[in-house]
């Protein structure tokens, strides 16, 4: 399990935030899955100028300094992955590393400049932004996609969260399935072992964390 010392700073102050701006929630939740969670993390609500600076910056972060090989362009799945990877693509820029930021219609348009793709071309070497993986269903669309543009590679994916728990057939996470199945490296700003850590260090959230704790009993993965 995760020890108070294996938080950074930047994972606290995260938290903290998510937490105060409702964006990690506490409660009963259905996930796509089909399971009931006792958390929940929204990244629709990472609306305002504060969340999203911690947001871009965090993934940028891993971006420079984590499995993730060298890139060209980063891809955000419509619709939470849209301003995730635009955000991310700024604080790169910032920092002197000029990539493209692309991302799909749900629909494609039959007008203007008409099809389902904005933004930079798909070409060369292909990140996904996203937030997170929970069936595996909304990223292999998002792969499909990509496999579509002959001269893309996809070479990683980035999401907010990692939930850490098994697949729906597998004793394996979906993040797990996902880099075996594809072969490219999957990172995450905070996983589940971070926020267990974070309310075991904190105090006053007993009862959220006997929730969590339980949950990961059930669904959880060894790592």
């Amino acid at each position: 399990m995760a020890s108070a010392q294996s938080l950074s700073q930047e994972k606290v102050t995260f938290i903290e935030a998510a937490i105060e701006n409702g964006v990690l929630l506490f409660g009963e939740f259905t996930l796509k899955s089909g399971r009931k969670s006792p958390y929940f993390f929204n990244a629709g609500l990472l609306y305002t100028g504060s969340l999203l600076s911690s947001t871009s910056k965090a993934y940028a972060k891993i971006l420079n300094s984590s499995r993730i090989p060298e890139f060209d362009v980063l891809f955000g799945p419509a619709y939470k992955g849209i301003a995730l990877a635009a955000i991310t693509a700024v604080d790169l820029s910032r920092q002197g590393r000029e990539v493209g930021f692309a991302y799909n219609r749900k629909e494609k348009k039959d007008h203007g400049e008409g099809g389902a793709l904005v933004g930079a071309p798909l070409k060369g070497r292909i990140v996904i932004i996203d937030d997170v993986l929970t069936s595996g269903k909304a990223i292999r669309e998002a792969i499909d996609i990509i496999k579509t543009q002959p001269e893309a590679k996809l070479v990683g994916v980035v999401q907010l969260v990692d939930r850490q728990e098994k697949g729906q057939n597998t004793i394996k996470s979906t993040v797990q399935e996902v880099e075996e199945e594809f072969g490219i490296p999957i990172e995450a700003l905070l996983n589940l072992k971070d926020i267990i850590a974070y309310l075991e260090t904190k105090g006053g959230y007993e009862k959220e964390l006997a929730a969590v704790k339980e949950y990961r009993k059930n669904y959880g993965i060894d790592i």
